[in-house]
């Protein structure tokens, strides 16, 4: 983790069952985002849900880069009482929920939140005191 210490504005709490961290809104923050939680989740033990959880945060970093100025948040978190879930989330500045949009074939982007919504066991976005917050549950294979 220190390698990418750099990148990474706050490490908040990689102990326990939540892990914490904020990116500054550029373009490196999509990888470093990506390589901190595939990380996180080795150290877990949950190696297998590795590659669709880096791809949905890839996709929604990639989202708040595209509207965002201000610094990123993405947080893992195994809840107490709920067995074989993982929630990730996703934290930005802008007030505005995202939509989900269809894309045709030629468009460039627009998948994202149709990725999370085909991949994840449900997904959603809630306001929070700076921004808003989207997050997703993965099925934790038992």
């Amino acid at each position: 983790m220190h390698s990418l210490a750099w990148e990474v504005i706050g490490v908040s709490d990689t102990e326990g069952d939540r892990a914490e961290w904020t990116f500054p809104a550029d373009p490196g923050a999509v990888r470093t985002a990506r390589s901190a939680v595939r990380g996180q989740l080795r150290g877990w033990d949950l190696d297998s849900l590795g590659d669709v959880a880096a791809l949905l945060v890839s996709e929604l970093v990639t989202n708040a880069l595209r509207h965002a100025t201000g610094p990123i948040g993405v947080c893992l978190v195994r809840p107490a009482g709920l067995e074989g879930v993982l929630l990730v989330e996703v934290s930005d500045p802008l007030p505005d929920p995202p939509r989900e949009r269809a894309a045709r074939p030629e468009d460039e982007s627009g998948r994202g939140l149709q990725l999370v919504a085909s991949s994840s066991r449900r997904w959603g976005t809630r306001p929070g005191e700076n921004g808003k917050t989207v997050w997703f549950e993965l099925t934790v294979p038992g």
